[in-house]
């Protein structure tokens, strides 16, 4: 039988520069927009991963070395062949994860945006100085951790692997990145273009693979710190094996946002701003509206809010979502709570696009009456549906969200400022928005949820991420030995 010929080739582990063949396991990559095979990725081994650490220990001491002010110079280059490339990046992203074309050129730009915090460093990490005492200095310096390792997941192929390469590496750590075996054509391309910027080999190694390489990271001696973007169930499983490991780790979970609407939300923007956080990347993100907390008379802006939904159309604005199960699991959550007694007002199960009938695909779902003890008011549904929960007060607003496990971002829709600070005040969560539905922090502020949406200290983006990906050397001097001395010196 004459072989298939895929768009790409197989996508191989990049060590010290260069492409590396592999013997191990293998799987298939199909690109969720038409269920269609686009590529393979190798499922690499503990030993191939061993391969990549000692490659980057190899080129840890010179490139560590080098000032930030040199290292950053290879980041003004890729920030540059990003926009060459931008066209290129986004129908990658389209392609292996199902957003749309928008939402892809959205997150190459975001990536841009990273880029630009990482050339600032120099100016963030110049340490401190200090005379304690007559002719005696205390001094900080930010110095790298060592090897580090990034562990990303599918929903934001381009974006999450820039929001760690480019401050890890400016500040002089040798990384090893494992993209989700589902999305690995991004990862693969932001390592060509480094090396197209000048990155020396080594100090980037793109090792793919499933639950076997993540355990080999967390198991390695020579990994320092790790980082992971994931499901919650996961990201407690890599923090604890890291952490028991003596490293360093931050590991980022899922999340139910909550977002709670008041009478006097401002119609429009409430009603667009809820919809587009509900279905943006198909509801693929950590920071998606799954849960509208309905305060006493907004039923204008359900109704409103039901209106734009059904302008979402799926292959049109609304993008796939990763797979076949993930459609599956979706429209289970869906069809559970409507047995449970929730009433569907907009209906995205059973979605098929014409022309793109082999796709994964899940139309905007809105669902009145949730309770919130039903599974799809407690756990991460991850697609474009969102829950609606009724409360008689504000008060009860907080209450059910507090109540939830997760905490990274909760939102208030009003145009009170008082009932806007009462929810930046009582909100049990690390990311606020008020009339924001998606409420990101841009750079350089960092991001990062609380509760169960984060496991360890420190983020691993913007001003934060400096502490995560460094370690303070502290040196006192003294070079006069006729100074008057006291306790201090």
């Amino acid at each position: 039988m004459e072989a298939v010929s895929l768009k790409y080739s197989e996508t191989k582990n990049y060590i010290g520069g260069q492409l590396v063949d592999s013997n191990n396991r293998q799987m298939d990559v199909y690109s969720p927009l038409t269920g269609e095979k686009i590529s393979t990725v190798v499922l690499s081994s503990a030993t191939e991963l061993d391969h990549a650490v000692q490659t980057a220990k190899k080129a840890l001491p010179a490139w560590a070395n080098l000032t930030v002010k040199e290292r950053i110079q290879i980041f003004f280059k890729y920030r540059q062949l990003l926009e060459e490339n931008r066209d290129e990046l986004a129908a990658l992203v389209s392609e292996e994860n199902g957003k749309t074309i928008g939402e892809a050129y959205a997150e190459v730009d975001k990536g841009i945006e990273l880029t630009e915090f990482a050339v600032s460093l120099p100016q963030l990490t110049q340490g401190e100085i200090l005379e304690v005492s007559k002719g005696v200095e205390c001094r900080t310096e930010y110095k790298p951790v060592g090897i580090v390792a990034s562990i990303t997941p599918f929903n934001f192929p381009h974006m999450v692997p820039n929001w760690t390469i480019p401050n890890a590496l400016s500040l002089g750590n040798c990384m090893i990145l494992k993209p989700s075996e589902m999305v690995p054509l991004s990862a693969m391309r932001i390592a060509e273009l480094l090396k197209e910027a000048g990155l020396p080999d080594g100090v980037l190694n793109v090792v793919n693979g499933d639950k076997e390489i993540v355990e080999a990271i967390c198991d390695h001696p020579d990994i320092a710190a790790v980082s992971f973007v994931g499901s919650t169930k996961v990201a407690q499983i890599v923090y604890k094996r890291a952490s028991m490991n003596l490293k360093r780790c931050a590991a980022l979970g899922g999340a139910k946002n909550h977002l709670i609407v008041l009478p006097d939300a401002h119609l429009e923007m409430a009603a667009t701003n809820i919809a587009a956080s509900m279905s943006g990347c198909a509801g693929q993100r950590c920071m998606a509206a799954s849960a509208m907390v309905a305060v006493g008379g907004v039923q204008h802006i359900i109704d409103r809010l039901c209106e734009v939904s059904k302008t979402i159309i799926p292959g049109d604005n609304l993008g796939s979502v990763i797979s076949l199960a993930a459609k599956e699991r979706i429209e289970k959550y869906i069809t559970e709570a409507e047995q449970a007694g929730a009433k569907v007002l907009v209906d995205g199960r059973n979605t098929v696009v014409e022309g793109k009938e082999g796709g994964y695909y899940v139309g905007p779902t809105v669902i009145d009456y949730v309770t919130p003890d039903m599974a799809i008011a407690k756990e991460e549904v991850f697609g474009p549906v969102l829950s609606i929960i009724r409360a008689k007060d504000i008060d009860e607003a907080f209450e059910i969200e507090n109540s939830s496990e997760y905490g990274n971002a909760a939102a208030i829709f009003t145009q009170s400022g008082g009932f806007a600070r009462e929810a930046m005040d009582k909100a049990s969560a690390g990311m606020i928005g008020v009339n924001i539905g998606v409420p990101v922090p841009r750079e350089p502020f960092s991001f990062g949820g609380w509760n169960d949406s984060k496991f360890g200290a420190h983020d691993i983006t913007g001003k934060s991420s400096i502490d995560f990906w460094t370690q303070i050397k502290k040196t006192t001097v003294k070079w006069n030995p006729e100074a008057r001395t006291n306790w201090m010196s």
